[in-house]
């Protein structure tokens, strides 16, 4: 069957994807050699797969697999966008060359880093907030989030990862009206994984609904099923005025984290937020690295650097991964 770059996603109609899916999972695993190799490279003393999103470097995804690899030493890599496209709107070809690379520089994926439910909840009023939504190269609405859903389980088994990140949708001024019914629909996502035991982390955000870590352990709650996860986000939770370590930390069912990001925030003066490198700002992340080695996670903990202070996406996550780093020897633990 021949592809063309519109044959996977054609347009929001998602024709494309349905046509898709079928040979992506017949693929799943090709890359799977790689698989023992990450798991071996990291039986070392590092309680944790160290990552970055591959983004937060740049956009060509050579180069970012060769400093992944290459300049940081690590062996997993976390996949948003590449090629100015969101993963789940690449093509075949697209798919194709993206694993080769990963290949040729012998990285894992640790999850899929998709936009799934970054969107207003239907029907429910926008929050009067105003706060800019990125979405990384995509924009699907409420009525393709099922087609999106099936897109990324076929990209989780593409790229041989147990896990792919969603949301909750946008911030509502007051969720409560509709709390039960996004929990729903999280759980329908979760049952809809749990078919091709793929793991679904809910990423705490501070422009949805799941911001801290007091909505986070509220959310895990009422969604119980054991694939339902938490993409653990302390910046995040800095970032929207909590303090996520320890008070967010402590409320949350630690075997319940499948994934961490690691950034930073400093407060202004107008009570905002801004990113830091890692270890510059507010975030007690030497507390929080230890918190998590003591209670056995021991899954991917994510460089996701947002701070542009450098002048370019690639400098900055250099500085940051220096920070984390240093953050990492501050706390006792050896990467």
């Amino acid at each position: 069957m021949e592809y063309t770059r519109r044959s996977v996603l054609a347009g929001l109609g998602m024709a494309g994807i349905e046509a898709a899916v079928p040979p992506l999972v017949k693929k799943a695993g090709a890359f799977s050699l790689a698989a023992p190799l990450a798991v071996e490279l990291d039986a070392g003393t590092c309680p944790f797969r160290l990552a970055v999103i591959n983004d937060e470097i740049t956009q060509d995804f050579e180069t970012a697999c060769q400093i992944v690899s290459g300049d940081f030493a690590l062996h997993w890599i976390e996949l948003r966008t590449m090629w100015n496209k969101n993963v789940t709107e690449l093509n075949a070809k697209e798919l194709e060359d993206a694993r080769k690379l990963l290949g040729e520089h012998k990285l894992q994926v640790t999850d899929i880093a998709s936009p799934l439910f970054k969107t207003d909840w239907p029907g429910a009023p926008r929050s009067s907030q105003g706060e800019s939504r990125d979405q990384f190269h995509a924009d699907f609405g409420a009525s393709a989030q099922d087609k999106l859903l099936d897109r990324c389980i076929s990209l989780a088994k593409f790229f041989d990862t147990d896990r792919v990140r969603c949301f909750d949708f946008w911030r509502l001024d007051d969720q409560r009206p509709y709390r039960k019914a996004i929990n729903a629909k999280l759980q329908q996502a979760a049952e809809r994984c749990a078919k091709d035991n793929i793991i679904l982390l809910l990423e705490n955000e501070m422009s949805c609904n799941t911001a801290t870590g007091e909505e986070a352990a509220a959310a895990l709650t009422a969604i119980p099923d054991t694939n339902f996860m938490l993409n653990w986000d302390p910046g995040n939770a800095a970032a929207i005025g909590s303090t996520p370590y320890p008070t967010g930390y402590q409320l949350l069912p630690k075997n319940r984290i499948g994934h961490c990001h690691c950034k930073d925030v400093v407060r202004k003066p107008d009570h905002k937020y801004d990113w830091a490198p890692v270890g510059d700002g507010i975030v007690d992340w030497v507390g929080q690295l230890q918190a998590l080695q003591r209670d056995g996670f021991h899954n991917a903990v994510s460089l996701e650097t947002h701070w542009r202070g450098a002048g370019t996406p690639e400098a900055s996550t250099r500085i940051s991964m220096e920070g984390f780093r240093k953050t990492l020897t501050k706390a006792g633990i050896s990467c």
